[in-house]
């Protein structure tokens, strides 16, 4: 079985680890795939993926993004371009297919931090359109603010969604890379996405400690809420001159 941690943070978003530090934390604890997906900006995911080659890192990395929708955030994964954010949840999720990529759902039904919730993701299982149907469904995440409605996500997939089940770490600093992963048949990238598309991925792994949580909280939510923002909207203005 393979092991692959697909929501990671860098220091070039809002977390607090060099994108080789997270490189290195994932080759410690023996993870066959990862994914950067800092906010809304595809960058570190690029660096991290050119490191990772340049020293012949046994770790696959997978381009990706987290995205901000009007309903919440969403990973787009094996994408190679950014995907507008602030766009409409629907409208999000085909862009991400016809960007070749593959659109998972994070810390689900969440109120403690900007998720995307249940009736949104019934409509979208609803529809008659294929690409905007989500292929795969975060329901283990060690936070709080990720576990919160675990319980309520495994469920309305099993009886709504239907879609791959997987774990991410969500780490936003290196040594909690790999804390809870998704389990999947085969070793790289490829089978990973195989294994999402014939829904047989497997989350895994452990919760954080009270202290987990707190280490570097004031930090990594200054950058969250005030810097990241800041430079996410110059970013937009520049891009629209």
């Amino acid at each position: 079985m393979g092991r692959a941690d697909l929501q990671l943070h860098s220091d070039l978003g809002d977390g607090l680890a060099s994108p080789e530090a997270i490189l290195d934390a994932a080759e410690r604890v023996g993870l066959d795939v990862i994914a950067l997906t800092d906010h809304d900006d595809i960058r570190g995911a690029f660096l991290l993926r050119d490191i990772a080659a340049r020293r012949s890192s046994p770790v696959e990395i997978v381009p990706g993004v987290e995205v901000t929708t009007r309903s919440g955030h969403l990973l787009a994964l094996w994408v190679e371009e950014e995907i507008p954010m602030f766009a409409a949840l629907a409208a999000t999720v085909s862009g991400i297919h016809l960007a070749g990529g593959v659109a998972i759902v994070p810390h689900p039904l969440s109120y403690l931090t900007f998720s995307v919730g249940e009736g949104a993701l019934r409509a979208l299982a609803a529809a008659a359109d294929p690409l905007v149907h989500v292929d795969g469904i975060e329901t283990r995440n060690p936070s709080y603010a990720g576990r919160v409605r675990g319980t309520r996500a495994t469920w309305l997939n099993a009886t709504v969604l239907h879609v791959a089940e997987t774990g991410s770490s969500d780490a936003h600093h290196a040594k909690l890379v790999g804390t809870t992963w998704t389990d999947f048949d085969g070793e790289d990238g490829a089978a990973l996405r195989r294994a999402i598309a014939s829904r047989t991925t497997r989350p895994d792994g452990r919760h954080w400690t009270l202290g987990e949580h707190l280490d570097g909280v004031a930090r990594q939510q200054w950058r969250s809420m005030v810097r990241d923002p800041m430079k996410r909207a110059t970013r937009r203005m520049r891009k629209k001159k």
